[in-house]
């Protein structure tokens, strides 16, 4: 059972970390959804596919954290539940879709319909990556890996 009185003041160096992790898979989603739809609309590139992913890792990596330490001060009946990773899950993926709309339609100005498509697929597969992120990251136990760390160099025993 996870320690739920550990988790409720969680570190700036935890939400930064969830927050990059996050980030690098989505970069990797984006990246290949954005070279994928614009193969297929005829106008096929990586370079348009890199900016935008570097774009949006800068400015969703802000937005998300700051997502991450507001959901830390929304009370829950089960602060680990399934209901709850629900609620954070569509609640990001609603930020998130609207910033890649914007930025997907600045980058490919001569796209119309690419950005609701990126913007589109990317509900579907965004919010099944960042559902599976969420359940992850509630049962890695960052405090207690720094503690036996910690405890491994100086030679003391760990639980």
């Amino acid at each position: 059972m996870t320690n739920v009185k550990k988790y409720t003041n969680e570190s700036v160096l935890r939400s930064l970390l969830k927050s990059f992790s996050w980030r690098i898979i989505a970069i990797s989603d984006t990246i290949l959804t954005v070279f994928i739809v614009t193969c297929i609309l005829g106008d096929c590139g990586v370079k348009n596919a890199l900016t935008i992913g570097v774009l949006e890792f800068l400015i969703k990596f802000v937005g998300y954290y700051i997502h991450e330490r507001i959901w830390l001060s929304i009370q829950f009946e089960r602060r680990f539940g399934v209901t709850r990773t629900l609620y954070k899950t569509l609640s990001w993926r609603a930020i998130a879709t609207v910033i890649t709309f914007i930025v997907v339609g600045e980058i490919l100005n001569t796209q119309d319909n690419a950005a609701l498509y990126i913007a589109g697929i990317e509900v579907f597969t965004k919010s099944l990556l960042y559902y599976m992120h969420e359940r992850i990251w509630l049962i890695l136990p960052l405090g207690k890996l720094r503690t036996i760390a910690k405890n491994t160099i100086y030679g003391k025993k760990h639980r």
